[in-house]
């Protein structure tokens, strides 16, 4: 599948966010701990969003994070209070191109999705007929994740971000036969992430937050999200509730 993170704090170099740490997002596209059986590496893309004076810009990769001279060239010159980044595993007959990889963008918010639609597309058929038909015409790429973007996006014109993922996930499970929705939502002051069959953890401290797919280090203060669960993080403060 894959592996996504997010962070919201003091201002860093958006490549430090995606390169520091042992187990840093960088290391785990090609050694990841907690696939789950979603794949084996993560060589299939990458991406990261950050907020430069309230709006949201991103870059996005179709090679490897690994073989990108830009995330240490160019990403280290990007400074954000908060950053959306992930690396991708692309499902076996979904294409490996660059409008596929997330996070998914739109000025405001920065999406991820880690897991998969069952049943693809027929699925989420029943879930997008509310969307207008322009909007799916401008699907960004033929895959389970931007298809669940652009439903989302819809819900977020009607509704909190909460609800309107709380939402996304209880349509999307009546119509796929288990999916694998761990998603990850942000709009630079706030991240939203369910939980649901892969594997998520947070690190809070004081004047920071990050959430990601598996631990970036070997700090104790991780704490392990245990499935089918919601949260909400911003900088010192995380809130987990159930997501049924």
């Amino acid at each position: 599948m894959c592996r996504h993170l997010g962070y919201l704090g003091p201002s860093r170099s958006v490549g430090d966010v995606l390169t520091r740490g042992a187990n840093s997002l960088r290391v785990q596209s090609w050694a990841p701990k907690e696939m789950r059986g979603g794949g084996t590496i993560n060589a299939d893309g990458f991406g990261a969003a950050w907020w430069d004076g309230g709006s949201a810009v991103s870059y996005r990769n179709s090679m490897p994070i690994w073989s990108d001279p830009a995330v240490d060239e160019v990403l280290t010159g990007a400074r954000s209070t908060a950053v959306v980044a992930a690396v991708r595993s692309a499902t076996v007959g979904m294409p490996v191109e660059r409008s596929a990889c997330a996070p998914f963008t739109d000025g405001t918010w920065a999406f991820s999705h880690n897991g998969v639609v069952f049943g693809w597309p027929d699925a989420l058929v029943d879930v997008a007929s509310e969307v207008p038909t322009k909007n799916l015409l401008a699907l960004q790429a033929p895959t389970d994740s931007a298809a669940l973007w652009v439903v989302l996006q819809h819900l977020l014109t009607e509704h909190e971000p909460e609800k309107a993922l709380r939402m996304l996930v209880a349509r999307v499970e009546e119509s796929s036969p288990g999916p694998r929705l761990n998603l990850l939502l942000g709009d630079g002051t706030t991240l939203y992430a369910t939980t649901l069959y892969h594997s998520l953890s947070v690190l809070k401290t004081d004047d920071s937050v990050l959430v990601a797919s598996e631990p970036l280090d070997d700090d104790p203060a991780w704490v392990a999200v245990s499935d089918r669960k919601f949260v909400v993080a911003s900088p010192g403060h995380v809130d987990i509730t159930d997501l049924d």
